[in-house]
């Protein structure tokens, strides 16, 4: 059963120019007022600050809209963690995603240890529901304690270069923080990060797998199903 899409009551604005103005921010490294300038282009007066509240009331929801109609993730799920600035303080990224390169969860946190990894490996247990086949790691040592506390029958594999699509995922990620001149709380980092993994993998396939009218048509699939889960489908779009 095809869930609702969110509610636009109280807005004024339609939401072709919401949902616009939400996937502009979440697919390009831009910033809420270069998101408005893009919009005065093409002759629609918004503020920054409405985009900013657009995207915190409505990525997330497009987000969990679009991992509803994800296939169920692969057995074999690749880990990593890297650090990220937040106010100046390091704090670290931790991702998870499948062998198709779906990121299944991220969850930042302050400290990179047995803890941290073995926090991780049960929440991402919990968000999917399932148990993997192989799970791998590089060489940290606190996966391999975490794993056996958490998830013992699931084999293991620990490798530097066998983790290339976990480290990978991050790149988008560091582009945007650098966009965005890292994060101002861990918060703010994990609500946007949460929704970013979401939507942006979305409109990023496998590009360098298919040729042009391969991708051109993939593309179309993926805009219809993000008008679907806005609610814009079936609307005439805003000049």
């Amino acid at each position: 059963m095809e869930s609702a899409s969110p509610s636009y009551k109280g807005h004024r604005y339609p939401v072709e120019v919401i949902e616009h103005c939400v996937w502009l921010y979440h697919r390009f490294p831009l910033s809420f007022r270069e998101v408005e300038e893009l919009m005065l282009q093409r002759g629609v007066l918004v503020s920054h600050e409405t985009v900013r509240r657009w995207c915190a009331k409505f990525g997330q929801a497009y987000a969990n809209g679009l991992r509803r109609r994800w296939p169920r993730p692969s057995d074999k799920w690749h880990l990593d963690e890297v650090f990220i600035k937040i106010n100046g303080e390091r704090k670290y990224l931790w991702r998870a995603v499948d062998a198709d390169g779906n990121v299944l969860d991220i969850l930042v946190q302050s400290r990179r240890d047995r803890a941290a990894a073995r926090r991780f490996f049960r929440r991402l247990l919990k968000k999917t529901r399932t148990v993997p086949r192989v799970v791998v790691t590089d060489k940290f040592r606190s996966y391999g304690t975490a794993h056996r506390e958490v998830m013992p029958s699931v084999e293991h594999r620990s490798h530097q270069g066998l983790n290339n699509r976990a480290e990978n995922s991050h790149q988008p990620t560091r582009q945007r923080e650098r966009a965005m001149k890292g994060f101002r709380s861990t918060g703010g980092a994990q609500r946007f990060l949460a929704a970013f993994s979401g939507i942006s993998p979305h409109f990023r396939p496998r590009r360098h797998l298919m040729t042009a009218t391969e991708y051109r048509a993939e593309m179309t699939i993926r805009f219809a199903t993000w008008d679907q889960i806005t609610g814009a489908a079936g609307r005439p779009t805003t000049a």
